[in-house]
């Protein structure tokens, strides 16, 4: 099977959207759940939780969501909070946030995050820590402006969440 960075590098140029829509690729999906979560990331910190996240990656939001709801750790509620900020339900989202506590990506997403609002042209203004409550509202107003600066920078900054909790998922315990 192929290393978690191949996966990584497979599906670099997948990009997770504000809202949900569809029903993703279903035959890759069914691929990537037959090979299994310990087959695709062995010695992963959270095998089950990366393949979640891979699969709301993917589009497959009812399977991401299936998976992620029966993992008993803050990743696991890391992935359903952001099913549900994607469905969008932002009660729900907050509701497994508050599960989630303080995660170990925190820091480096407020430091990206930063940095992706210096080149955005939104107004909105960080916390001195990273706040998912605060994104999960800028992604609700980013919703009512489609295609403005506000719905890129918020779907790069989802992107780069995305993908540091996909890596710190799949890192070797």
């Amino acid at each position: 099977m192929e290393s978690a960075s191949a996966i990584l590098n497979k599906y670099d140029s997948c990009v997770l959207p504000l809202t949900r829509s569809g029903e993703g690729d279903q035959e890759e999906a069914r691929a990537l759940r037959e090979a299994g979560p310990a087959s695709l990331f062995p010695n992963a910190r959270n095998a089950n939780a990366a393949l979640s996240g891979l699969l709301l990656l993917l589009g497959c939001w009812e399977d991401s969501h299936h998976i992620a709801q029966d993992i008993a750790a803050p990743e696991g509620s890391y992935w359903h909070a952001i099913a549900h900020r994607i469905e969008p339900d932002s009660s729900n989202a907050a509701y497994w946030f508050r599960h989630v506590g303080p995660h170990p990506i925190f820091s480096r997403l407020h430091r990206g995050a930063s940095e992706i609002l210096e080149r955005g042209n939104t107004g909105w203004r960080l916390k001195a820590d990273w706040d998912p409550f605060l994104f999960l509202e800028w992604c609700d107003e980013a919703r009512r402006q489609p295609g403005g600066p506000k719905e890129r920078v918020a779907e790069e900054i989802q992107q780069l969440e995305w993908r540091l909790l996909f890596e710190w998922c799949t890192a070797a315990e």
